[in-house]
């Protein structure tokens, strides 16, 4: 099956085309400037070249009909007709407390993707326009289905996503912790269970999704059972730019004594605070590793800190499931950053974790890093949301076909 896989943002749309009968990506792309002038970076697998095409695209569903006319190419592109797209999946932020599954896209979710604006104002508005756009460019007779980054946690305890704060308000307003990157935590613990021969219902993992955003999950029998992000991305580990958890009280104080309004201290919490707040260099982790080579001390503490903060949720996931059989990094840091890797798992030899110091020296490549004789794993598994969309896409629509 041919799956395009789409990820609509406010002013830019990711795509892939994929075909799932052997993992195959036969295209992927970018097309930035949405409403501006418009810019699209296309690569397809006849070559390795990457084409950048201006053109413009004031709507996303110019933008997808750029993205169409690209495939459609007859030099750039990988398919000779629309017909051959079998569906396309769309990843969409937030499906609140509505799906704990991908679903086929039907007025009634589009309705319910509509109902959670309000928990992710910056990140559904565009997944509904991103729909919209696909089904104004390409008709109603493409199945579409919709693979929530919300819907893996859907799993957890109420114990572990209720927030210490009046009922009413979670009755009123469904203020809990719902947790991010679940395409991305439920790929990778796929994964580790093949890697490990092991079937997944029998496997304690804790999975580190590390980049400019961060979450870890804990995973017990191949269902998530806490999570690091709460209500918002905002909540959990200090990220690129994220301050993550911080004391509550924190926000009044600034409001109150830097003359802002609450909006505009969550605005500094989301976008100036993290490494970036910490370090004064910059949000990317390899920035600050060159500038933790020429001696600069807040990019170093900034490091610590968030190094730190994964060793201790680590810590209080391994109690909360009495144990643990692999440790997995993945995205951008956890797959390259050996630093992160070594320091976070530095000093936790006693509960069996313990890295070959040859074997983390490797970058972006699945496979153990443990020691040979280590009690828990640690593995490095990059991950691929796409590929997972793709597949629950594939699985739906021909379960709609049957």
């Amino acid at each position: 099956m041919k799956v395009l896989v789409i990820n609509a943002g406010s002013s830019s749309l990711k795509y892939q085309l994929l075909e799932t009968t052997n993992n195959d990506v036969m295209a992927k792309g970018l097309c930035e400037r949405i409403g501006i002038d418009g810019v699209l970076v296309h690569t397809g697998n006849k070559s390795d070249e990457k084409f950048t095409i201006h053109t413009p695209m004031a709507t996303h569903s110019e933008a997808i009909k750029a993205v169409i006319d690209i495939l459609l190419d007859p030099d750039k592109g990988v398919i000779a007709s629309m017909r051959e797209i079998d569906a396309v999946g769309h990843r969409v932020v937030h499906g609140g407390e509505f799906f704990s599954d991908s679903v086929v896209i039907t007025d009634k979710v589009l309705k319910a993707i509509e109902d959670c604006v309000p928990l992710a104002p910056l990140h559904n508005p565009p997944n509904l326009i991103g729909i919209q756009a696909c089904r104004e460019v390409m008709g109603p007779d493409v199945p579409m289905v919709g693979v929530f980054d919300t819907a893996f946690h859907q799993t957890m305890p109420q114990s572990h996503y209720m927030y210490a704060i009046p009922y009413e308000y979670y009755n009123k307003y469904k203020i809990r912790r719902y947790g991010f990157h679940g395409t991305s935590h439920k790929y990778v613990s796929q994964q580790a269970a093949e890697m490990l021969g092991r079937p997944a219902e029998e496997l304690k993992l804790i999975t580190c999704h590390l980049g400019n955003g961060s979450s870890i999950c804990a995973i017990n029998g191949g269902k998530s059972f806490d999570t690091s992000m709460g209500f918002t991305p905002l909540d959990g580990l200090p990220m690129g730019t994220r301050a993550g958890n911080i004391d509550p009280a924190i926000i009044e104080f600034l409001a109150e004594n830097e003359n802002l309004s609450a909006a505009q201290v969550i605005d500094i919490l989301n976008k100036k605070s993290g490494m970036l707040g910490i370090s004064g260099v910059s949000s990317d982790f390899r920035d600050l590793d060159a500038a933790i080579a020429d001696g600069n001390a807040r990019a170093a503490l900034a490091k610590d800190m968030f190094n730190l903060s994964v060793k201790k949720i680590i810590g209080s996931y391994i109690a909360e499931m009495g144990g643990v059989d692999a440790i997995i990094f993945t995205a951008g840091v956890g797959e390259n950053d050996r630093s992160v890797r070594w320091d976070v798992c530095e000093h936790m030899e006693y509960l069996g974790i313990k890295v070959d110091p040859e074997k983390n020296k490797y970058r972006g490549k699945q496979m153990d890093i443990s020691l040979d004789y280590a009690r828990v794993r640690v593995l490095v598994i990059p991950t691929n949301e796409e590929l997972m969309i793709a597949k629950d896409t594939e699985r739906l629509v021909g379960e709609l076909n049957k």
